[in-house]
This record gives structure tokens, sequence and C-alpha cells, in this order.
């Protein structure tokens, strides 16, 4: 069905011949430029682009939809930055609005998911001089004695930076003893936007886009998978953002060590840019497919439903997104505080099954590095049993 598309998209006479030229480079699976990237951003309709990234998403993932039964762990809002389009975080003057967890209150809730079928615990939050090197590996530790199989994706760049350098360690040094410790994979916040004339006015101080990359290759070397976002919709024009994504393409070219590249929405409740309006879905859904095909080296791309809601993620799915997260059982505050569309973000496993299926899509359970836990095209909720074997396609 997607070569059919694109076959009567090719032949269509009123396409103009950049478009088409791009059209021609995606059917024989061939590189965008930057140049075509920014083109279709300023020129490409929203049909031209779900049908380009649909034939790539459909070459790469099938029909398979991917998610992961996942909670979050926030050990604080607390913060020694301030990112002008945050709405979550409280400086350390602040404190009595926030929350600073001891590592037995993470625990604990942690421990309230012992008898969920949950793969992977995301945690990530503010940076406090507290929760430094020895609380974290010290965290980590306690995580692994106690649940061995839980996956530990963990703290992103901006955290480690400041932790390493506060512990005078380098980052080869600081990651090993980080996975040492149980560390399983990074996921891929504080990228918001690499170019300096935007990061330094959105996010001044926080660590460089450099030294975000080279966290994540020293990670990536060390045998590691990690994940990749990017902050869109605020100050930023469509050249930051092919500038930004071509950084990581570069990177992925180099280490091969991203899974998954993750568009996030800047959303202006309660931040110091709520005069920034926010772009409409339409342009979400274009970054989405534009994403899709410019990034040909990423295998997969990620909407993210807490933050845009269940409608758009499922609209995404026809745009080059083969991922929608996971069950997150109103665990992560994050999005929720700058004014997204899901306040209360929990979807069962059988909810996001059937939101999956519901737009002609096959459910997958993943664990974070993209194994099959379950395969739910042909699943009995009322017995918890796959009805009959299912062989799933080959992804190359």
């Amino acid at each position: 069905m997607n070569q059919h598309s694109l076959k009567i998209l090719l032949e269509e006479n009123s396409l103009d011949k950049t478009l088409k030229s791009i059209a021609v480079k995606v059917e024989n699976s061939e590189r965008i430029s930057d140049d075509d990237c920014i083109y279709l951003y300023e020129n490409a309709a929203l049909g031209f682009l779900g049908v380009l990234a649909n034939y790539i998403r459909e070459n790469k993932c099938g029909n398979n939809t991917y998610f992961n039964r996942n909670f979050h762990v926030e050990p604080t809002n607390i913060c020694v930055y301030t990112c002008t389009f945050c709405a979550y975080s409280r400086l350390i003057k602040q404190r009595e609005e926030g929350w600073e967890l001891s590592i037995e209150q993470i625990l604990d809730n942690i421990k309230k998911y012992d008898s969920k079928p949950v793969t992977e615990v995301h945690i990530t939050g503010g940076v406090v001089p507290k929760q430094d090197f020895a609380f974290y590996t010290e965290l980590f530790r306690k995580i692994k004695a106690h649940r061995p199989e839980l996956h530990i994706k963990a703290l992103t760049p901006v955290e480690y930076h400041y932790i390493f350098k506060k512990a005078k360690l380098s980052y080869a040094e600081g990651m090993a003893k980080m996975i040492e410790a149980g560390l399983d994979s990074m996921p891929g916040g504080g990228a918001e936007i690499f170019h300096p004339e935007i990061r330094d006015q959105i996010a001044g101080g926080k660590c460089s886009a450099e030294e975000w990359l080279s966290m994540h290759e020293v990670f990536h070397k060390l045998g590691q998978r990690s994940n990749a976002t990017m902050l869109y919709g605020h100050i930023e024009q469509f050249w930051h953002r092919v500038d930004h994504m071509r950084q990581l393409r570069d990177l992925q070219d180099k280490t091969g060590g991203f899974q998954t590249f993750i568009p996030l929405k800047f959303r202006n409740k309660n931040n110091q840019l709520s005069h920034v309006p926010e772009v409409s879905a339409i342009e979400d859904l274009r970054n989405y497919a534009i994403s899709r095909i410019y990034l040909d080296n990423f295998d997969h791309i990620k909407a993210y439903w807490p933050m845009i809601g269940r409608t758009l993620a499922q609209l995404s799915m026809a745009f080059g997104v083969d991922d929608i997260d996971g069950t997150i059982d109103d665990t992560t505050k994050i999005y929720s505080m700058a004014g997204s569309e899901e306040q209360s973000p929990t979807l069962t496993t059988e909810e996001l099954v059937n939101m999956i299926k519901s737009v002609g899509r096959r459910p997958i359970e993943r664990d974070t590095l993209y194994n099959v836990v379950t395969d739910f095209e042909n699943y009995d909720f009322s017995t918890n049993k796959a009805i009959g074997f299912v062989e799933l396609p080959v992804i190359q």
C-alpha cells in the first residue's frame, strides 16, 4: 500500500520539481540533504509528507507500532538551571514548592510495581548538588538488587555532565561506573535545540550541544544504547531543526547507538515562554514526517502520547511514527505541568493495544531495546493469551 501511494504521488503532474526529486530519493532509499529538508519544512503539504514518511516507516518497521510497560521516577524537580521553556523545575530557593526524594523514597515508589509486569523504569528530573555521583550509583545498585530484570533508563547528559564535573570524573570514567552500578540505557532528554543562538536563550548554563553529543558518543562506545530528542515549536526556525537533526544523523553514522528519535512539542503553560504560541497539530504531524524522512539511519520515531494526547498520537502513526512510548501510569509531571493534553497520563496495556489497533496498526509490546515481548495482533485479554501463533515479519 505504501509503495502504491508513492507511485501515485510520483505520477502527479502538478508536483513541483524539487518535491518530486525528494520523493525519488525516498523511493530509491537515498539520503536527503539539509537543503531538501528545509524545502520540505517550507513547501511540502501534509499529505505529501505523510506518503513519504509512511513509505519509510513501513519499509523499516512494517505495520508494527511499538510500546512498552514502563513507569517514571522523578527524583526531584528542584534544579540549579533556569530553562525558559520549563514549567516543571523549581529553584533551590523555592524548595518548599517542589520535592527531593531520598533513595529509600525512590525505592518505595519502585516497589509499588513489584506485582506488575513492567520492564522499564525511566529516571530523570532536576539537577541538585545532593543527588550526586554517590547518590545515583547507590540508587542503581539498590534497584538492581531488588529487581535485577528491571531495565534502568536513567538521566540525561545534562544531569551526568553536572554529576561527573562535581565528582571530577571524565565522561568515560563516569559512564563506565554508572553502567557498572546498573545503568542500562540513557533517555534522550536535554537536547532541546543544539544551535547556540537558540540554546543559549532557552537553556543557558546547561551542557552545550557538543557536550550532550559527546556524552552519548561515549555511552555508545561503551556498548550501550540511548535515545535522542528535539524540542520544537518555540523560538527556533526551520533551519535550526535541520541543524539539530543533522548533528544527530552524523553521530548515528559514527556510532549507530541511537535507538529512536523523539520530537518533543513545546508547551507554553506556566513558563517564561508563555507568550510564544504553540504550533498546530498540523505542524506536529509535519514535523514527525520530516523527521522520519531526514533521519534515515534511525530505526524508530516515537510520539510521546502524554505530551500530544491520544488522538494526535494515533494520527502520527500515518506520518512516520512507529512507537508511542508506554503505559506511564501517571508517573510523570514534566509535561502535565506545562499544559499537555494528558493531565493524568496513564493507559492500561489493553487501552494502548486498542489505541494502536483502531488505526489499523499492529501492537507490539517491546522491551527498552526493542526486543519483542508480546505480539498483541491476535490477543485475548479475557484469557491473557495470544490466539494461535503469529510469526512476526523480519525487520531489516
